[in-house]
């Protein structure tokens, strides 16, 4: 068991039961304050502990830190000295933080310097993204979207089940939780229509998604097998992949999404480490022809995080529309790292891989408007008496998602954005 880990652990922190950020979690961000400029943070219930103010005091000497890791706008210098620091990092928050940790616990002045209030931070985007990659490994998402334009019969691709499919997507539009985004703009045409036009999409949706992000680099022109790939992840966010899916339908024939899903994707702001998450390792489907040797994995390689969906319209209360699991993946992590670099594609610290929309076989489970209305067939009622077939102006979409298991919770926090009307 990884010492941080260990679900036992009570913190001198008060930590309500149901909080995403428990000892046991430990997630790295990026904040800033009135007073104080971006750096480093990890939350722990209800507060951000500051990292910078740690390092700089000497609570992470004997670590052989670089000076000035912390005192950064992104984490990716701290998450590029490996996952054996940056465990040992985490490890050692646990133990300042341990109920019966004196250290900080009883040194008041050094506390309250430390110990941020939630209410008192703006969260920042946690890394500079180099490199996206937006994979497609829900087999269920795959079938029902395959199912609408193709036909049941011919659902899925004759490559999907041997391979991870994925596309190159734009780094520089993901953004944290909480950015504003104005309605994407787009060319589009109608089935009766004789030209194209040009305007505000009409079929603005959520991807719900998880991504995971590198923290170690390969050469250009080597790969990285499935059994390497986890020293190459840092941790996890979640993720809404925006989709404008009447540009997509439009444009997407022959190279795939371009306006249709480079204008926004929002991410949550704490990353959640592969170390927090390895208690809740589950096996995942039985992955049918088998696959070719350099995809082969042997253990329990998926997680089981629950992931929900809320829509809240301008002024009224939220309705939940979707609840999923990341373990209903097909295809997992390091079988995608191994893919993405089969080619020798290098990898850089700070990459961001999008699992692609997470559904389950049941309908409650499903992680996209288009699939939760069967485009648009069946409209949701929300709370407030109205209905979507797809994302509003005004609407927040908001995605949460936590693990949960031997009385120890998890979680992410969320990750939410308000669409403004196109400009």
């Amino acid at each position: 068991m990884i010492k941080a880990n260990n679900p036992s652990l009570q913190s001198w922190v008060e930590v309500a039961k149901d909080s995403d950020f428990p000892i046991q979690n430990l997630p790295f961000g990026i904040f800033k304050t009135e007073y104080l400029q971006p750096g480093a943070g990890v939350a722990i219930g209800d507060y951000v502990l500051d990292l910078t103010y740690l390092h700089e005091n000497g609570y992470f000497d004997g670590l052989g830190l670089p000076a000035g890791v912390f005192n950064q706008t992104f984490l990716n210098a701290f998450i590029a000295l490996g996952k054996k620091k940056t465990s040992e990092v985490r490890n050692r928050i646990s133990e300042l933080l341990e109920q019966s940790n004196e250290e900080l616990r009883d040194n008041v002045a050094a506390r309250e310097l430390a110990l941020i209030s939630k209410e008192e931070v703006e969260m920042l985007m946690p890394v500079r993204v180099p490199n996206y990659t937006d994979f497609y490994s829900s087999e269920d998402h795959a079938r029902n979207v395959g199912t609408m334009f193709r036909g049941a019969d011919n659902a899925l691709m004759p490559n999907w089940k041997h391979l991870p499919v994925a596309y190159h997507g734009r780094a520089s539009s993901i953004v944290v939780s909480g950015t504003e985004f104005h309605r994407p703009k787009g060319q589009t045409k109608a089935d009766d229509a004789e030209m194209p036009s040009f305007g505000p999409c009409r079929l603005l949706d959520f991807e719900l998604e998880m991504a995971f992000i590198t923290c170690k680099e390969n050469a250009l022109g080597d790969s990285v097998s499935t059994k390497a790939a986890p020293d190459h992840i840092f941790g996890f966010v979640l993720l809404n992949d925006w989709s404008a899916r009447d540009i997509q339908k439009w444009e997407y024939v022959p190279l795939g999404p371009f306006l249709a899903k480079n204008f926004a994707s929002h991410v949550s702001p704490w990353i959640v480490t592969m170390d927090a998450l390895e208690p809740f390792r589950v096996a995942g489907p039985k992955q049918d022809p088998e696959v070719l040797p350099y995809l082969k994995t042997e253990g329990d390689l998926h997680y089981d995080v629950k992931l929900q969906v809320a829509l809240k319209p301008e002024g009224a209360e939220e309705t939940i529309v979707s609840n999923s699991n990341y373990k209903y993946m097909y295809w997992n992590v390091s079988q995608q790292v191994a893919h993405h670099t089969g080619n020798g594609c290098n990898l850089q610290i700070g990459d961001m891989y999008g699992s692609g929309t997470i559904s389950g076989p049941k309908p409650e489970e499903f992680g996209s408007m288009l699939e939760i209305t069967w485009r648009g067939e069946k409209p949701v009622t929300l709370k407030d008496g109205t209905q979507r077939k797809f994302i509003n102006d005004g609407d927040i979409v908001i995605m949460r998602g936590h693990a949960e298991k031997d009385g120890v919770r998890v979680g992410f926090g969320e990750v939410s954005a308000l669409v403004l009307p196109a400009k």
